[in-house]
């Protein structure tokens, strides 16, 4: 199954919708796919879609997901990151009227970049073949979020046993 989500934002996002719509008109997705098309005025003809989906509706389509299409909120894709999922993360563009600005595009850019935790599609022409591909795209890639609070207590630990000795009790 593809869930794709576009958040709450209230601009549409139709171009990522009406593309996937289309992908799986065009039988170039084969999965199903369930949207959560949010203040978008498209209503897909070929997916499974609701404006809203409570959040434990979310977090179970997520989970059951093989891909997770969403925009570029950090809250969207955090989700499957911390369900150790690689999503697909279109960012919502000002050219298009889907937002007020490129903060969207130039946030996902650096994620991308520097965490290498998310599929960044800035060209929607891409998306068909990184779904197509996406198996083996994130079989080189890092899965989920590294945590800072476990990190920040593997370097306390240490400190406190270099302060000790080593000979803390446990």
């Amino acid at each position: 199954m593809i869930f794709v989500t576009v958040g709450t934002h209230e601009q549409p996002f139709n171009r990522v919708l009406e593309y996937m719509d289309n992908l799986k008109r065009d039988g170039k997705i084969e999965d199903e796919v369930i949207m959560q098309t949010g203040y978008s005025t498209y209503e897909p003809k070929y997916c499974e879609w609701s404006k809203m989906i409570p959040y434990i509706k979310m977090q179970e389509y997520v989970s059951k997901a093989r891909i997770v299409v969403t925009h570029g909120g950090p809250a969207s894709f955090i989700m499957p990151l911390q369900m150790g999922k690689i999503p697909i993360v279109v960012p919502r563009q000002f050219e298009f009227k889907e937002h007020v600005n490129n903060h969207q595009v130039d946030f996902v850019r650096n994620i991308a970049e520097r965490m290498k935790t998310i599929i960044s599609v800035l060209d929607i022409k891409e998306l068909d073949g990184i779904i197509n591909d996406y198996d083996q795209i994130v079989d080189h890639m890092q899965r989920g979020l590294k945590s800072n609070n476990v990190v920040f207590n593997q370097e306390l630990e240490k400190i406190v046993d270099e302060m000790f000795g080593g000979k803390r009790h446990k």
